[in-house]
């Protein structure tokens, strides 16, 4: 039976007609805290993607490229689950303060690197702490805003990027080229501390709302401990590590090994963390986890080989890449405020999700053209314009659509597993990436990327095919 929530009605009960706007005096605080937080971690995004191509030169990493990302969305899997079933069960604080903790933490530690090693590491740290925040985000926006409220909340949530895209990637080139990248990473830290004491008041409000309470006669079948979430999650990102680190190996009986081994750990341990039929695309919220993940795939995977293409591909420098990402990011929002006017309309999400998929895939192809030197460096640009503004679309609209099929007291588990496809997602673009520029000739860069980006072209394509299976 679906538990989706009807539209215009509250999810506890109340007409949604009665319930003030996201900035009146009951979510004022909540809201603002919300975006500030979202809004740093977005320019913490934007910023090192930027300049990623830079340290990776700078500290000898360009042959193991691909994990400058994949290393903080792998951990960002275990930051995702952790603070997703924490939320649910002791509320949103004790998990925002962790994340916050390992967010900070992670900053100084990559900033100070002196080491690709040692900065990977830095991004570990980051990205538990990423994960938590973004997952406790649409948390507390399925458990505190009525429906009516929550697609606008969503799309000012892709709003939250709008000043980092317009001066993020900006800054941090500018930063990078003048007096260097390091300065990118000290910039966070004091950021991340204001938002975090901005958002701790507005959390307690929901730490005890009542959707949280269990009732006493709901029984929860007893689980071995070693396929708990915790440890599932464990598995899943040292099995996925593993297969992209396989896929750097020269030795082809090795690397087919280690591949088939990091499927084995990984597989079994991603179908206890998501719900039921996600690997399958069951039609439901099955489906709706599997959209996420090929349109951040497709998203996040060319965003990340984006500034890399502009900087050794066309010979630009940091700051004009960083220009390209702020593109995006800006179109993005458009893209997710246009769905927004859709959703308060009635329009249908499922075909929504296709316009914007397909959007996006036309936006990709811009992208994959530039690649090439006979057509001009700005079809990127384009490209990554269009782009965005299919992704806001589509994101908006599939992530608004799965959260209405989960019940109150699911809001954690489902946010969280649609968060946990995003970064998975991204960090096997990332690494596949990674492993391609590293197994051909500087020469050849460009085939490369040509080949990653006619992958992320697939999956928005494959996510307009399935769109319509979201629905329930």
């Amino acid at each position: 039976m679906s538990t989706r929530t009807p539209r215009g009605r509250s999810p506890f009960g109340n007409e949604s007609a009665q319930s003030p706007g996201v900035f009146g005096r009951e979510y004022r605080a909540l809201t603002i805290g919300i975006l500030l937080s979202v809004a740093v971690v977005a320019f913490e995004s934007l910023g090192v993607a930027t300049i990623l191509p830079v340290v990776a030169r700078e500290l000898d990493g360009m042959g193991a490229f691909g994990w400058g990302l994949a290393a903080l969305m792998l951990a960002n899997v275990l930051g995702t689950v952790v603070a997703g079933r924490s939320a649910d069960r002791r509320g949103p604080v004790p998990a925002m303060w962790a994340g916050v903790t390992a967010f900070v933490l992670g900053c100084a530690v990559s900033g100070l690197a002196g080491s690709w090693p040692l900065f990977i590491a830095g991004r570990v740290l980051q990205g538990g702490g990423v994960g938590a925040l973004m997952v406790l985000a649409y948390t507390v926006i399925g458990l505190s805003y009525p429906e009516k409220l929550r697609s606008r909340m969503y799309a000012l949530l892709s709003s939250a990027w709008t000043i980092p895209a317009l001066i993020g990637p900006s800054v941090a080139g500018i930063l990078s080229d003048a007096v260097g990248w390091r300065w990118v990473f000290g910039m966070v830290i004091p950021l991340t501390a204001i938002a975090s004491l901005l958002t701790a008041p507005g959390l307690q409000r929901v730490t005890c709302s009542p959707v949280r309470e269990v009732s006493e006669t709901h029984t929860v079948k007893p689980q071995r401990w070693w396929r708990g979430h915790v440890v599932s999650a464990i598995q899943l990102a040292a099995g996925s590590a593993l297969l992209l680190q396989a896929l750097l190996f020269e030795r082809p009986l090795l690397m087919l090994i280690g591949i088939g081994v990091g499927v084995a750990l990984a597989v079994p341990a991603l179908r206890r963390v998501t719900p039921s039929g996600t690997l399958t695309a069951r039609s439901g919220l099955g489906a709706g986890v599997v959209i996420r993940a090929l349109l951040c795939g497709a998203y996040f995977g060319a965003e990340a080989f984006l500034p890399l293409g502009l900087q050794e591909v066309r010979g630009l420098n940091a700051t004009v890449a960083g220009l390209g990402l702020s593109v995006g990011a800006l179109t993005w929002v458009a893209g997710s405020l246009i769905q927004a006017r859709w959703d308060a309309s009635q329009a249908s999400r499922p075909r929504s999700v296709v316009i914007g998929s397909l959007v996006l895939l036309l936006g990709t192809t811009g992208i994959a053209a530039a690649m090439s030197s006979t057509v001009p460096w700005w079809f990127a640009i384009v490209g990554w314009a269009i782009g965005g503004l299919g992704m806001g679309i589509a994101f908006n609209a599939s992530t608004t659509e799965t959260l209405s099929l989960a019940a109150p007291k699911e809001q954690g588990q489902v946010s969280s597993a649609l968060q946990l496809a995003q970064t998975l997602a991204t960090a096997l673009i990332a690494g596949l990436g990674g492993a391609a520029i590293a197994h051909v000739a500087s020469e050849l860069l460009h085939v490369a990327l040509l080949a990653v980006l006619s992958v992320t072209g697939m999956l928005a394509f494959f996510s307009a095919l399935l769109a319509r299976r979201v629905t329930d």
